[in-house]
């Protein structure tokens, strides 16, 4: 189905269709003349972004910079290296700082 029967079936306009598309939100399916078709897979993908969005309170946008942070390491590493520095992100705890803690706590006894 063409991308007005599609935007009327999923309760949005075409255009805001066409900003999913633009996000990445939607699978890459268009036909030889470069109109994007819309089949029950296209049609399940955009409801099943409607739900994380609803569900998680976030926008398209919002769910596309997700999608990318989980398929791009270099913006994984970005993300999370602001989340360490604002403190939303706790680092791991090595091994190491582990038994050197243990360490320190059993001198610190023995005192």
């Amino acid at each position: 189905m063409r991308i007005t029967e599609a935007a009327k079936r999923l309760g949005m306009s075409p255009r805001m269709l066409r900003y999913r598309e633009a996000l990445g939100l939607l699978p890459a399916t268009r036909n030889k003349g470069s109109h994007r078709r819309f089949g029950p897979d296209e049609l399940a993908a955009v409801t099943q972004a409607m739900e994380l969005e609803r569900r998680f309170d976030v926008s398209p946008a919002e769910l596309a910079f997700g999608l990318r942070v989980l398929s791009e390491p270099a913006v994984a590493q970005a993300v999370r290296e602001l989340g360490l520095r604002i403190g939303r992100i706790h680092a791991p705890r090595r091994a190491l700082d582990f038994e050197k803690e243990k360490a320190l706590r059993l001198l610190r006894q023995g005192r």
